[in-house]
């Protein structure tokens, strides 16, 4: 299992575990962790996954798809550290990972 750490815009701190393979997104709903929306399911078509990566972990999350860059377009909070959650696939080197979630969703 492979452990991440989603905060909320609050501060709140959710430390989950999830299963190699699966992606950010669906390792929040899972764990029930507030603040990840997810309106189309995981198929990068709304932007309600919107989490910040710190700059530290951005090699090891991957380059967003030319998709996923332009739903970032349409969130109003995005900026050099965001990304979709379901567009992260959970794998080992992730293990540790810290996610911030934005205040809204759009």
């Amino acid at each position: 299992m492979i452990e991440l750490t989603f905060i909320e815009h609050n501060g709140e701190v959710h430390n989950v575990r999830a299963a190699p393979g699966t992606n950010l997104m669906q390792a929040a709903l899972d764990n029930n962790v507030p603040g990840i929306d997810a309106d189309c399911g995981g198929s990068c078509a709304c932007g309600t996954c919107h989490v910040f990566i710190d700059t530290s972990w951005m090699d090891k999350a991957g380059k967003p798809s030319e998709s996923e860059c332009a739903m970032l377009e349409m969130t109003p909070e995005k900026n050099e550290m965001s990304r979709l959650a379901c567009q992260i696939t959970v794998e080992t080197p992730l293990n540790g990972l810290v996610v911030k979630l934005p205040e809204f969703q759009m």
